[in-house]
Order: structure tokens, then C-alpha cells, then sequence
């Protein structure tokens, strides 16, 4: 019998946690039904890399994961999970309904719920609110368990909410990305002779800090280079105006939110990534398993995941200058990127494919619902 899941998402924007939420919904398959909902309605780009034979719903008329956490709309949340299996939640925006069943388990018979934390928006960008953390302290006792990509998320569990969390990172598909990218698939791309291609994929938002990318692509040296910026989010006229006042706008290309990655990121010659916040980001993963070398702000594990000899690109957020400087020694280079590149997919190869992911997910959930083999074989 399928095992029906309640999954309570921040966002159903196809971000990293969401790109790996659909990534386990395709690998279950016919094993799983699956309802979505996300805190920001209107937020459900993700929903177009479902694959058709999954069988998935996203109800208009469940009750809102967004609000005040009051009695009567934790009530109505708690009193929606009963129709199933077993909840998964992701992150802060959708923390309301690990509070719900916290206070209302017992009472109705809930499920078990599996709780993800995948990093932290701007507003925990550099520091966290302890209000937040005493609500998490509260209410992630009452989760079967709590899932973290990465080591430092796992310290702040341990540390700060008091509560054991399982790490498992996060993978991606190696093997798709090793073939050449597709012709076509970033609109509007045509290389020009000896152009580097200095790439990026992020939703564009405020903790991503793309302005900074296009600052410290604007300070190269190195002039026959151009940035590509694939996203989407309240950020994107913030970044083409700092491209506009730094007098790059001409060589700077947003193309907006673009699917599966493999088809398109073998066209960058350098991925970037400017944030000032990540755990585990999966782009990164992406961009190794690509054969890519990586410039980026050393945040979250981001210095852990990348090869050693990548690791001299990682540089410290406020940097800029070493950031442009990382970017310039690349460019002029094609040797260096090559080596790099083949450092990273090897290293993503070895410790960052999917199938292992996949199965520690698997294993995971069917242990939740007391039906250990519920998942296997789903990879």
C-alpha cells in the first residue's frame, strides 16, 4: 500500500531543499502519494520537476502554514495531518506544524513527523533569534526525528536546540552531469570566442548577496568574461541595477529560473557562489559533479565540500577583493580550471551521489512509520 505523505514546505520554489524534496518523490515512485503545501501559496515553481507518475496534490483549501501560531489554526493543522501516513516539514516557514503536533499528538493520534532544516534565511543570517530557538527547543520534541545536510546545522542542533539530528547530505545524480551541456538550454546564451563564462544558480533572494558576485565580477581584470546569473526572486532588479552602476549590465545575463540543471551548468566555465548563508548547497554539488571549479564565500560546508585543490578559492564574505582576485586567477587559467574541475567530480563522485542520499532518506522514513522496507530499492 502507497505510504501517504503530508509535506509542509517554507516554499515550493525549486530551491536546493525542494530540488531534493522532488528529487525522493520521483525515486519513490508508486511507493508514496503525496500532498504539498507550502507557507508561501503561490511560491510552487518546484512542482513542474515532479515527474507525471507520481501521484501529488496541492489542496487550496488546507489550512495556512503561515499566520500566528494561535490555538485555533495549529488546531486545524494538527486535525489536517490525520489523514496521514506520516508529515514532513522543511525549515522555519513551516515549523508551525511540528508546533501542532506537538501540542495536539496525543490527543487526535497523529502521525510521526520528520522535521528538515536546511539553513536560515536573512533573518538568521548572521545571527540566530533566540525566540526562533526557544519555539525549535519547544516543538522538536516532537518529531521523530530532526534531518540536517550539514555539519555545522548538526552542532547547532546539538548545541543551541537541544535536540539530536541525523546528517545526510546532500546528492545529486554524478553521472547525468558528466556529457556536455545542451545546446539551447539557457535562452538567449551563444558563446563568443574566448569568453569565460562565470555562472551561478540560486533563488534571488537577500541571503544569496548577488550584488556581490556582481561587484566582484565587475573589479576582474580579466574583461573577456561574462556572468550568468540563472534564478529567480524579489532580488532580481536589485542585481541588475548594482550590474547597471558597476557599467557590466552588457555582459552580465539573467535568464531566470531555468530546470535540471545537468542540461545547462556544463556551460559555465567557473561557478560562483557569493552567500552569506548556506549549509549544504546542492548548486555546489551540481557545479563539482559538472566538472567544475568553484569560487565561493567560505560559509556553512562550504570549505568541506569542495576538493583540496579548490580549496584557496574559498574566500571570506567580506572579501570581495580576494573574491574578484579567485575569479581572475581562474579565468586565466584554462589549465587550472580543468584540474580543479576534475578534483571536484571526483570528490562528487565519491561522496555526493544521490543513491546513497536517497537511501538514507529511505531507510529513514520507513523506520518513522514502523515500515523499514516501505522505501527500498527506490533509487
Amino acid at each position: 500500500m502507497a505510504v501517504r505523505i503530508l509535506h509542509c514546505h517554507s516554499t515550493f520554489s525549486l530551491g536546493g531543499k525542494e530540488a531534493r524534496a522532488v528529487r525522493l518523490m520521483n525515486a519513490f515512485g508508486d511507493k508514496a502519494e503525496h500532498v504539498v503545501l507550502s507557507a508561501m501559496p503561490g511560491k510552487l515553481g518546484a512542482r513542474a520537476a515532479i515527474e507525471r507518475s507520481v501521484t501529488v496534490a496541492f489542496p487550496k483549501d488546507a489550512p495556512p502554514l503561515a499566520g500566528p501560531p494561535t490555538p485555533r489554526r495549529l488546531w486545524r493543522l494538527a486535525r489536517y495531518m490525520r489523514g496521514f501516513d506520516l508529515v514532513l516539514t522543511y525549515n522555519w516557514g513551516a515549523f508551525d506544524a511540528v508546533m501542532a503536533r506537538r501540542l495536539f499528538a496525543k490527543m487526535l493520534g497523529l502521525p510521526p513527523l520528520v522535521h528538515h532544516e536546511d539553513g536560515f534565511n536573512e533573518e538568521e543570517a548572521q545571527a540566530l533569534d533566540p525566540r526562533r530557538n526557544r519555539y525549535r527547543r519547544l516543538g522538536l520534541g516532537a518529531a521523530f526525528k530532526l534531518v540536517v545536510p550539514s555539519e555545522r546545522l548538526e552542532r547547532i542542533a546539538r548545541d543551541v536546540w537541544r535536540t539530536a539530528a541525523v546528517r545526510i547530505p546532500n546528492g545529486v545524480a554524478v553521472a547525468r552531469f558528466a556529457g556536455p551541456p545542451q545546446e539551447g538550454a539557457i535562452p538567449g546564451f551563444e558563446r563568443a570566442p574566448a569568453e569565460v563564462v562565470i555562472g551561478t544558480a540560486a533563488g534571488l533572494r537577500t541571503v544569496k548577496n548577488l550584488p556581490r558576485l556582481v561587484r566582484a565580477f565587475s573589479a576582474m581584470t580579466h574583461k573577456a568574461a561574462r556572468l550568468v546569473i540563472v534564478g529567480e526572486g524579489p532580488e532580481s532588479e536589485r542585481i541588475a541595477a548594482e550590474a547597471r552602476a558597476r557599467g557590466v549590465a552588457a555582459r552580465v545575463m539573467m535568464p531566470g529560473f531555468l530546470a535540471d540543471p545537468a542540461r545547462w551548468i556544463g556551460h559555465f566555465d567557473i561557478f560562483a557562489l557569493s552567500s552569506d548563508s548556506e549549509q549544504f548547497p546542492l548548486s555546489l554539488v551540481e557545479a563539482m559533479a559538472a566538472g567544475l571549479p568553484a569560487v565561493a564565500t567560505a560559509v556553512g560546508d562550504v570549505p568541506a565540500i569542495v576538493s583540496r585543490d579548490n580549496a584557496p578559492l574559498i574566500v571570506e564574505p567580506a572579501d570581495e577583493g580576494a573574491f574578484a582576485a579567485a575569479l581572475d586567477s581562474l579565468s586565466d587559467r584554462p589549465d587550472l580550471r580543468r584540474a580543479i574541475g576534475l578534483a571536484n567530480r571526483e570528490r562528487a563522485a565519491s561522496l555526493f551521489d544521490e543513491k546513497a542520499m536517497i537511501a538514507r532518506y529511505g531507510r529513514l522514513y520507513g523506520e518513522a512509520i514502523g515500515r523499514p522496507e516501505a522505501f527500498t530499492d527506490a533509487a
